[in-house]
């Protein structure tokens, strides 16, 4: 079945690598106009970039997501470009673990800041504008340890446990509008972030997956693709883990 997007504009934060970019990706391959955000220029301009030179439409964006003033004024300054935006992917993400006594404010706050908070800037800036032209797709990347917890990261799933929360009360206040708010929550998948793990802890993670396989950043961008399209229309406030079955 192909998906259905006429001619949509999308906003993916943190689409400079990972699963971001993946999203970003995924989306322009359907046709879909891409504003690829990350923190660095230099990474999101380069998927913007791969994106137009495969044929896509894509615009990149350097913005500090935990900035709440600098989200305001990149909404500002694409909404007066763009005239609207349509779909809207709240990926990005940082991590600073630590077990909870030695866990310094600072990396509670810069975790929450950018995981979540930034969720309440963007969402709240361009989501108005959906809900105006009654059209709206919202989906929020979480993780599996925002339902199942996980040692040595307090902040990261308080943050993710939160943007489940968030997707909730969303769907129920734009639902009346046509804007769907829905969550995608990964397992384990091959990015920066796992391949720095040693090999033996990568072995205990496989272990516990039914699949005896860590996922791949594409695995989340089809799932988040469909959830944007007009096929998705009837689906709202609801949580999908792609995890290879990990969280059972």
């Amino acid at each position: 079945m192909s998906l259905t997007f006429n001619q949509r504009i999308a906003l993916v934060t943190g689409a400079g690598r990972g699963i971001g970019k993946a999203i970003a990706e995924t989306l322009a391959q359907n046709g879909v106009t891409v504003i690829c955000v990350s923190k660095s220029a230099e990474s999101c301009g380069a998927v913007a970039a791969a994106i137009t030179a495969a044929g896509g439409k894509a615009k990149a964006l350097a913005v500090d997501v935990a900035d709440g003033a600098a989200v305001a004024e990149a909404s500002s300054a694409l909404l007066a470009e763009f005239g609207h935006i349509d779909i809207l992917v709240n990926n990005a993400g940082i991590t600073k673990d630590g077990l909870l006594f030695r866990m310094s404010e600072a990396d509670w706050n810069a975790v929450m800041s950018t995981n979540l908070t930034s969720c309440f800037h963007w969402t709240k800036l361009i989501g108005r504008p959906m809900t105006q032209k009654r059209w709206g797709r919202i989906v929020n990347i979480t993780s599996v340890v925002g339902m199942m917890g996980h040692a040595g990261q307090a902040n990261y799933c308080a943050a993710k446990a939160g943007m489940i929360g968030f997707t909730k009360a969303i769907a129920k206040e734009f639902a009346a509008r046509s804007v769907t708010c829905n969550a995608v929550a990964p397992g384990f998948i091959q990015t920066d972030m796992t391949a720095a793990l040693p090999a033996e802890a990568a072995e205990k993670i496989t272990a516990h997956i039914p699949l005896k396989r860590l996922g791949s950043p594409a695995d989340i961008a089809h799932m988040t693709t469909y959830l944007c399209s007009e096929e998705a229309g009837y689906i709202t406030g609801q949580v999908f883990t792609v995890d290879g079955g990990m969280a059972m």
